[in-house]
């Protein structure tokens, strides 16, 4: 196995000499990362010494990282933002006491787009949608989600499921808000739903039933086939282009570090959702051009849109937006949809606190977001009550001089379909 060795000056090069031996694989170079203390000038450690990661990584057919370095050279802010480099690559990351390895991406036949996220709660579903709704005035298109509460088979949704529908599935014991019936709902295209269990640092699931997924979708033989990753779990398919959606409402540090940053560095295009005034969205694009800058960062705000009309009705609005920007939501279900917004929530994946404020809650209309507990909870506290449910979908749009998303969203599209992802 080729190795590329990580050295440093903070320690004596006799003892990387001696380590560089002892290691139980061909070394064919040494990257310097920094430290003084122990050396004078260059030195001689007896393999080739490197002094620019992605050169040494093509250069030498590396095969494997593996680091001998440490503080204070590489703590574990430095440590992992270079594992994430070298994941990027294809190539594991190894030291004393740990190992990192690049989530394995299947082959797929057909032209693809992976959409996945730095987190949970991040509008990663919401990005989903609007991106199938753009691309499919075009062309044929066909979601693959999966979610920790998906189907134990990979299912096929053709046509948007009716409330009732959703009813039946969650009386059945079925998770009837899985992202991939949210898409079908309110993205109106061909979706199939996936499930996993569990997450690596650099998103692979541990289980999933996505390869059977993207079988069926491919069996349709559409235009282009969409990946929705869960949380911050990555799909196993090797698409040919991919986005990563990102919070404004998240630390820069978060982000951007951890493996995180392997997220970034292998997508085409960064989406900042939640970019409201008074966040840290400038200073988190700084740290996500800073770390890739030849990716281009779009900021966006979010807001509800229901899919019937709602003027002039009161309305009761459920979602798992922070709590921090209800008031603007509530104000534009006003504003621009004339609601009367009687009372807004954040508690949809809350379920306890949700079951107590519905007890109280008086209104014609309960809209909602197909997530967490909208149809067992929300749902079924309407049927009780004779209520009206209405669904909510949600815009995503640009903050004012930003670039311009839908070009942006058209030409991944048509790269992915001008080069198929490849094994």
């Amino acid at each position: 196995m080729n190795v590329l060795a990580l050295i440093d000056g903070e320690h004596y090069p006799a003892v990387v000499r001696d380590a560089l031996e002892e290691l139980p694989h061909r070394v064919v170079a040494a990257l310097f990362v920094g430290g003084a203390e122990k050396v004078d000038e260059e030195e001689d450690y007896g393999v080739p010494l490197a002094h620019d990661l992605d050169e040494a990584l093509a250069h030498h057919e590396v095969e494997l990282v593996y680091d001998l370095s440490d503080e204070p050279v590489l703590g574990p802010v430095e440590r992992l933002r270079l594992a994430s480099r070298v994941l990027a690559r294809g190539v594991p990351y190894e030291g004393a006491d740990f190992r990192f390895d690049p989530p394995p991406f299947e082959p797929f036949e057909l032209p693809s787009l992976g959409i996945i996220g730095t987190g949970k709660r991040v509008g990663k579903t919401a990005v989903s949608g609007y991106v199938a709704r753009l691309l499919a005035r075009e062309r044929e298109i066909v979601v693959v989600a999966m979610g920790r509460g998906g189907p134990p088979e990979p299912e096929l949704a053709e046509v948007p499921p009716t409330l009732e529908q959703l009813l039946e599935l969650s009386r059945s014991g079925r998770h009837a808000a899985s992202d991939y019936l949210e898409d079908a709902a309110l993205a109106g295209v061909v979706t199939v739903g996936c499930r996993r269990c569990g997450g690596g640092l650099a998103g692979a699931p541990v289980v999933s039933n996505v390869r059977a997924g993207a079988e069926l979708a491919a069996s349709r033989r559409p235009d282009l086939v969409i990946f929705e990753g869960s949380g911050t779990a990555l799909p196993p398919i090797a698409t040919g282009k991919r986005l990563v959606v990102a919070g404004a409402h998240q630390p820069p540090e978060l982000v951007v570090g951890y493996l995180n940053a392997y997220r970034i560095l292998i997508s085409d295009l960064v989406v900042l959702t939640m970019a409201e005034q008074g966040s840290r969205h400038e200073e988190l694009r700084e740290a996500i051009v800073e770390l890739a800058p030849e990716t281009p960062v779009v900021a966006t705000i979010m807001r509800p849109r229901p899919v019937e009309d709602v003027s002039g009705e009161r309305v009761a609005f459920f979602s798992t937006a922070p709590e921090s920007v209800l008031e603007r939501l509530g104000d534009h279900l006003g504003e621009t949809h004339g609601a009367e917004v009687v009372h807004v929530s954040s508690n949809l994946a809350r379920r306890k606190a949700l079951r107590q404020e519905l007890e109280s809650v008086d209104a014609d209309v309960f809209l909602v977001e197909i997530k967490a507990a909208a149809i067992d909870v929300v749902a079924e506290a309407a049927a009780q009550t004779g209520t009206r449910v209405v669904f909510c979908d949600n815009e995503i749009l640009p903050l004012p001089d930003e670039p311009d998303l839908d070009g942006m969203l058209r030409a991944l599209a048509e790269a992915a379909q001008a080069q198929p992802a490849l094994p």
